[in-house]
């Protein structure tokens, strides 16, 4: 399984942006997809999480701001960031699971500043 993410960038304090990750390759059954993100000094954490059917689950820190929403038939997965802050700074990273095997992307920058 390869995973293709985009949609990092620079944004202002209060701004928005959205990243998308495709997976692509020998898909079959997905058991979730996810985001996580590694800011500079920091161990990577969880974001959002997402199933196959509707449940999802976010870090407290990001409720209310960030929205995970995926595209199963496309095996695509987004993450809708809005309210940013200057915390918010990190290498975004997707994940998927399938078949209890993880599989990671090459990563997205997202820096929060004004």
């Amino acid at each position: 399984v390869q995973l293709q993410a985009s949609g990092g960038g620079l944004v202002q304090p209060g701004g928005s942006l959205r990243l998308s990750c495709a997976a692509s390759g020998s898909i079959f059954s997905i058991n979730y997809m996810a985001w996580y993100r590694q800011g500079p000094g920091k161990q990577r954490e969880l974001v959002a999480k997402i199933t196959g059917g509707t449940y999802t689950n976010y870090a407290e820190s990001v409720k209310g701001r960030f929205t995970i929403s995926r595209v199963s038939a496309e095996n695509t997965v987004f993450l809708q960031m809005n309210s940013l802050k200057p915390e918010d700074t990190a290498v975004y990273y997707c994940n998927a699971v399938q078949q209890w095997v993880s599989y990671w992307g090459q990563g997205t920058q997202v820096t929060v500043s004004s």
